[in-house]
Protein backbone atom coordinates (compact mmCIF):
# COMPACT_ATOMS: atom_id res chain seq x y z
CA UNK A 1 0.00 0.00 0.00
CA UNK A 2 1.21 3.32 -1.21
CA UNK A 3 0.05 6.39 0.83
CA UNK A 4 1.32 10.07 -0.24
CA UNK A 5 0.19 13.59 0.27
CA UNK A 6 0.73 13.92 -3.33
CA UNK A 7 -2.09 13.67 -6.06
CA UNK A 8 -0.07 11.25 -8.32
CA UNK A 9 2.91 9.08 -7.84
CA UNK A 10 5.75 9.11 -10.05
CA UNK A 11 6.14 6.72 -12.71
CA UNK A 12 2.79 5.61 -11.45
CA UNK A 13 -0.92 5.83 -13.54
CA UNK A 14 -4.90 5.68 -11.53
CA UNK A 15 -6.30 3.15 -13.30
CA UNK A 16 -9.59 3.48 -10.30
CA UNK A 17 -10.60 5.85 -8.06
CA UNK A 18 -12.73 4.19 -5.47
CA UNK A 19 -13.60 7.30 -3.06
CA UNK A 20 -12.26 9.32 -0.36
CA UNK A 21 -11.75 7.52 2.77
CA UNK A 22 -10.54 8.56 6.20
CA UNK A 23 -9.01 7.34 9.61
CA UNK A 24 -10.22 8.65 12.88
CA UNK A 25 -8.47 8.43 15.50
CA UNK A 26 -9.83 9.88 19.60
CA UNK A 27 -7.36 9.16 22.25
CA UNK A 28 -7.19 10.46 25.97
CA UNK A 29 -4.51 11.96 27.16
CA UNK A 30 -2.53 10.38 30.40
CA UNK A 31 -2.80 13.17 33.68
CA UNK A 32 1.05 12.86 34.24
CA UNK A 33 1.43 13.18 30.94
CA UNK A 34 -0.50 16.43 31.58
CA UNK A 35 1.42 17.31 34.65
CA UNK A 36 5.17 16.69 32.95
CA UNK A 37 3.90 18.96 30.09
CA UNK A 38 2.82 21.69 32.44
CA UNK A 39 6.45 21.94 34.08
CA UNK A 40 8.30 21.65 30.63
CA UNK A 41 5.42 24.85 29.45
CA UNK A 42 6.80 26.57 32.70
CA UNK A 43 10.67 25.85 32.48
CA UNK A 44 10.91 25.38 28.41
CA UNK A 45 12.07 22.42 26.49
CA UNK A 46 10.03 19.67 24.12
CA UNK A 47 7.70 17.26 25.37
CA UNK A 48 8.68 13.71 24.67
CA UNK A 49 5.83 12.57 26.37
CA UNK A 50 3.06 14.77 24.24
CA UNK A 51 5.00 13.71 20.69
CA UNK A 52 5.10 9.95 21.00
CA UNK A 53 1.40 10.16 21.67
CA UNK A 54 0.72 12.25 18.65
CA UNK A 55 3.15 9.72 16.57
CA UNK A 56 1.02 6.93 17.78
CA UNK A 57 -1.90 8.73 17.44
CA UNK A 58 -1.08 9.30 14.02
CA UNK A 59 0.48 6.06 12.73
CA UNK A 60 -2.91 4.58 14.45
CA UNK A 61 -4.79 6.95 11.85
CA UNK A 62 -2.97 5.85 9.17
CA UNK A 63 -3.15 2.28 9.80
CA UNK A 64 -7.11 2.44 10.35
CA UNK A 65 -6.86 4.36 6.51
CA UNK A 66 -4.40 1.72 5.15
CA UNK A 67 -7.67 -1.22 6.36
CA UNK A 68 -10.25 0.63 4.91
CA UNK A 69 -8.79 1.63 1.45
CA UNK A 70 -7.66 -2.29 1.14
CA UNK A 71 -11.07 -3.16 1.88
CA UNK A 72 -12.13 -1.31 -1.03
CA UNK A 73 -10.06 -2.69 -3.58
CA UNK A 74 -7.24 -0.30 -3.72
CA UNK A 75 -3.48 -0.68 -3.45
CA UNK A 76 -3.07 3.30 -3.01
CA UNK A 77 -3.98 6.35 -1.10
CA UNK A 78 -3.08 9.89 -2.63
CA UNK A 79 -4.09 13.32 -0.93
CA UNK A 80 -3.52 12.54 2.02
CA UNK A 81 -4.13 15.09 4.82
CA UNK A 82 -4.03 14.88 8.45
CA UNK A 83 -5.58 17.02 11.03
CA UNK A 84 -5.07 17.02 14.39
CA UNK A 85 -7.80 18.68 17.32
CA UNK A 86 -8.32 18.85 20.77
CA UNK A 87 -11.75 17.40 22.07
CA UNK A 88 -13.53 16.92 25.13
CA UNK A 89 -14.19 18.32 28.74
CA UNK A 90 -10.61 20.00 29.68
CA UNK A 91 -9.77 19.27 25.96
CA UNK A 92 -8.48 15.92 27.44
CA UNK A 93 -9.03 13.95 24.14
CA UNK A 94 -6.83 14.24 21.32
CA UNK A 95 -8.17 13.65 17.69
CA UNK A 96 -6.43 12.74 14.68
CA UNK A 97 -8.06 12.24 11.08
CA UNK A 98 -6.13 10.79 7.94
CA UNK A 99 -8.37 11.62 4.88
CA UNK A 100 -7.73 11.02 1.14
CA UNK A 101 -8.54 9.26 -1.80
CA UNK A 102 -8.36 5.47 -2.35
CA UNK A 103 -6.94 4.38 -5.49
CA UNK A 104 -5.59 1.18 -7.23
CA UNK A 105 -2.17 2.58 -9.90
CA UNK A 106 -0.27 0.61 -12.03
Amino acid sequence: MILTTTNQIEGKQVTQYHGIISGEIITGVNFIKDFFAGIRDVFGGRSKSYEKELIKARDAALEELTKRAEAMGANAVIGIDIDYEVIGSKNAMMMIIATGTAVTIA
